[in-house]
């Protein structure tokens, strides 16, 4: 095993904050569907709102580093190895199967978490996003009398920004599940909190260390 630089500063910084807005949004917007009372509605309402701003805003900084710094390409979709990875956590990894893929610092995901976070990214955020933009700003109307949204039913967009935000819940539950599939229950976590993973050295380059080794004990001798 060898510790590597995997996770940037502002790739964690991205992650924790994301993760903190989209939990707060969650409990916020369940307070303003009366599912709980702690904040108060009008409360929860002008939170809920600021939030999604601030998590608009952070968004719109991640995808100008991820342009800037080429981190994109992680997220490219490839049909190699995605069957053994999906029967690896299926199956796999309940019956101390090895790993399928092995995780490097240009190639931070597997197959099926490049589709899903794909997904995630693409469908799932811009679907909760709009949505939730249109239900702010469902009829209102601006400085030039222009009417925002006219024609979509309220109830049609709060359909679509409560399945999107179910859904978010559901991917962080299962998220957070899936970091404790790695070396240790805690050693993804650990990783995205202080940028370092321990990855499994390169059989080449690990062969090269053992006769390297070997050589050394042979002049020792």
């Amino acid at each position: 095993m060898k510790k590597v630089y995997i996770y940037h500063g502002f790739e964690r910084f991205w992650h924790w904050t994301q993760a903190s807005l989209i939990i707060f949004l969650a409990l916020t917007g369940f307070e303003v569907h009366g599912s709980f009372s702690m904040l108060g509605f009008e409360a929860a309402a002008r939170y809920h709102r600021v939030a999604s701003w601030m998590l608009i805003a952070l968004i719109v900084f991640a995808i100008f580093w991820h342009f800037v710094t080429g981190e994109w390409r992680q997220y490219l979709p490839t049909s190699k190895k995605l069957k053994d990875q999906v029967l690896y956590y299926a199956f796999g990894m309940f019956k101390g199967s090895h790993h399928p893929t092995r995780k490097t610092e240009l190639s931070k995901l597997n197959p099926l978490q490049r589709l899903v976070y794909l997904g995630f990214k693409l469908v799932l955020v811009p679907v909760t996003i709009i949505s939730g933009i249109f239900y702010m700003l469902h009829k209102t109307i601006d400085q030039n009398n222009i009417v925002v949204v006219e024609d979509v039913p309220l109830a049609n967009i709060a359909f679509w920004h409560t399945l999107g935000a179910f859904l978010l819940i559901v991917f962080l539950i299962v998220h957070v599940y899936m970091t404790t599939t790695g070396h240790t229950p805690t050693s993804n976590i650990r990783a995205m909190m202080t940028g370092y993973e321990e990855l499994e050295e390169d059989d080449e380059l690990s062969g090269e260390k053992q006769k390297s080794t070997t050589k050394k004990q042979k002049e020792q001798r």
